[in-house]
């Protein structure tokens, strides 16, 4: 049975919750692991691959008893849906029991490092369905909500607490996939990644995403984060006097101040300053009154995290 599906702890906590860095950059350009589109759920094909990812949580999990704070644990799965695993060769039964063990494999993280004072919950992480940096070929909400199922029917049954869907760039994929989610049983977090105006990569401003999606579902996000997005990008989106603003409760952000597209040519990787993206952390939860969970995206790494946990 899942230990916090019922209550996430997240939400009620005395301060925010910690999660890891930049998993993919930091495995590609610190530990020189080649993983083809990005895809870190390959680790758990290859042979010692389970291990380098126990490694890689194990820090941010002593990080998180250190601070004494909870720790969200999101699976490597970001490109582990249908689409992507085609790509890189794998078909449907065999992409869903990845999935599958890679929940298996933070729970029982959990199980050895989980103090009281330091809850770990386990969210199963989902990648969009294409670039997601580009909103080009987009899909009904019916369209995402069947093609999104699979992936999230896999977390539920590995008894994950919830899902998280990371780098939504438009709001028919954030809403399927929140249908989905519901009708499964599983809480749901929505992500979505902005470009250098505050705009998702459809053109919409994140509080048009935000209140769409509230409307279209019920409210059934148990909240939204901003990801893959440098702080610089959406500080100037988030008026204090806005009501929306509380269902605004977590944050990854990208290191570098660079857009999507300047990221995507960028030959070398651009990990920025870790105190001065803690220090823009602050300014954001100065702006946000429930801001539940920090952690990073591209460019991150523990230096990041170690910073930002200071900064709270």
């Amino acid at each position: 049975m899942a230990k916090y599906r019922g209550a996430l702890p997240q939400l009620d906590a005395p301060k925010p919750f910690l999660t890891d860095g930049g998993l993919e950059t930091t495995l590609i350009f610190q530990r020189g692991i080649e993983l083809p589109e990005f895809a870190a759920f390959l680790l758990l094909d290859r042979p010692g691959g389970e291990e380098t990812l126990v490694s890689y949580f194990s820090d941010y999990i002593q990080l998180a008893s250190a601070r004494q704070t909870g720790l969200i644990l999101d699976t490597p799965t970001w490109r582990a849906n249908r689409d992507w695993g085609r790509k890189l060769g794998y078909e449907p039964e065999r992409l869903m029991a990845l999935n599958r063990r890679a929940v298996n494999m933070l729970i029982a993280l959990r199980e050895r490092f989980e103090k009281p004072g330091t809850p770990m919950v386990v969210s199963g992480a989902i990648g969009p369905r294409g670039d997601g940096y580009r909103a080009e070929r987009r899909m009904s909400t019916d369209e995402a909500q069947n093609y999104h199922q699979e992936q999230i029917a896999a977390f539920a049954e590995a008894e994950a607490d919830m899902v998280t869907a990371f780098t939504m760039n438009y709001v028919e994929e954030a809403c399927g996939l929140t249908h989905a989610a519901k009708a499964i049983g599983i809480p749901v977090v929505i992500s979505f990644t902005v470009e250098i105006d505050g705009k998702l990569p459809s053109g919409q401003s994140l509080v048009e995403a935000v209140l769409q999606v509230d409307a279209e579902t019920g409210r059934h996000p148990q909240y939204y984060m901003i990801n893959c997005a440098h702080p610089t990008h959406f500080l100037p989106s988030l008026s204090s006097e806005a009501a929306w603003l509380a269902r605004l409760r977590g944050i990854r952000a990208n290191a570098s101040a660079k857009s999507h597209a300047e990221l995507d040519e960028a030959k070398e990787l651009d990990s920025g300053n870790p105190a001065e993206l803690a220090e823009q952390y602050r300014k954001v939860a100065g702006l946000l009154p429930h801001l539940h969970v920090v952690g990073g995206c591209c460019g991150t790494d523990f230096r990041h995290i170690q910073e930002i946990s200071k900064a709270f």
